[in-house]
């Protein structure tokens, strides 16, 4: 195998599969990258759960295929010179990487023992915009659990039906919902949960793409495949049962209340210093025309600031993780947010003014 390249052309596609590298593997070959060389170049990384590969349109002298350490190939085109020219190629089983008067051997390991994805059976096809599913997700994924023993929890619900998209992640103490339109409708409904992971690269995937650009998903029982110009993530799917999550969307909210987001994620930022740091806990007090934020600390210090809203109707005191406000507000993408309560133990509903495609609950907490 034999191919030069400039850095840039290579570094790219390396940059946007990195991501499925662990730093430790259980396994030496989950280390490596694949790169096989034919009328262009492909890239192949995966830790065995995702799989994330990124074709690069290079002239190649020689075809062939060759795996090789991943962050040492990665960092040392990163290191090189911006516009330096790549000579890449294999003789026996050292891979040599050479640039200007810089020469590097890298140990290959075989081909064959690297894990690659077989191609997706009877899978449905969902097209969609990027940028709708970029939103969707950056709206959401926020609340996903981490590291949780209910393992259903530690991913984002995805439901596609009647050209609808809708992504759920909750932790058990919020929950965050947006929908969006898809192009094309499945034979069937689809209901998958992605692991974290997963989520996490499709984010910086979606973040480089241009606001006319197309994602396509093909989906089957047990895997899920994105694919973006000339990258595809594929990924196992986690073997769950996910909350019905319509049950916790509270529907008799009595108290409305419409909010500038910066000037309530301000208050609340400077209210949080003095905070429980274990609990994080915060007090809000709605009366007329005023919402009062209190907390306080074991070192019996305390913290108050007020904010005026548009309300005239009952008061009511609750208490909320500060930081499960101060994410949900920091996800809103309007001015203004809409905030429906009933009373201290129930649950508030939080929305982006006028949009009802996006929807964040957050669960009240004894203070």
């Amino acid at each position: 195998m034999k191919f030069s390249v400039q850095r840039e052309s290579l570094l790219t596609p390396l940059q946007q599969i990195i991501g499925a590298v662990e730093r430790r593997q259980t396994e030496a070959i989950f280390g490596n990258i694949l790169i096989e060389a034919s009328e262009s170049v492909t890239l192949t990384a995966t830790d065995s759960e995702i799989e994330l590969q990124a074709v690069a349109d290079i002239h190649v002298d020689q075809a062939g295929s060759v795996t090789v350490p991943a962050r040492k190939f990665y960092d040392i085109c990163r290191h090189l010179p911006d516009s330096a020219r790549i000579d890449v190629s294999v003789e026996g089983d050292k891979a040599k990487v050479k640039s200007g008067k810089s020469r590097f051997t890298l140990t290959t390991l075989p081909v064959n023992q690297f894990p690659k994805t077989d191609p997706l059976q009877n899978a449905q096809l969902v097209t969609l915009s990027a940028e709708e599913l970029q939103k969707s997700i950056q709206s959401t994924a926020f609340s996903m659990a981490q590291q949780d023993v209910r393992f259903y929890l530690n991913g984002l619900l995805l439901e596609i039906s009647a050209k609808r998209l809708s992504c759920v992640a909750t932790d058990g103490h919020r929950l965050a919902y947006s929908q969006c339109e898809t192009k094309a409708e499945p034979e069937n409904p689809v209901r998958a949960i992605v692991p974290r992971k997963s989520v996490v690269e499709w984010q910086r995937l979606l973040g480089s793409a241009e606001p006319e650009d197309e994602v396509s998903l093909h989906v089957t029982p047990q895997q899920l495949q994105i694919s973006l110009n000339n990258v595809r993530l594929t990924t196992k799917l986690i073997d769950g049962s996910f909350p019905d999550y319509n049950r916790v969307i509270p529907t008799d909210s009595n108290k409305e209340i419409v909010i500038d987001c910066d000037t309530l994620k301000q208050a609340l930022t400077r209210a949080s210093v003095l905070s429980n740091e274990k609990y994080r806990g915060v007090r809000l007090a709605l009366q007329q025309g005023v919402l009062t934020i209190s907390t306080n600390n074991p070192e019996q210090e305390e913290a108050t600031d007020e904010v005026e809203v548009d309300y005239t109707g009952e008061s009511t005191e609750i208490g909320f993780n500060v930081q499960y406000l101060l994410d949900v507000l920091g996800a809103v993408d309007t001015e203004n947010a809409v905030i429906r309560l009933k009373d201290g133990n129930s649950s508030a509903l939080i929305t982006p003014e006028q949009d009802s495609n996006t929807q964040y609950v957050v669960m009240p907490m004894r203070l």
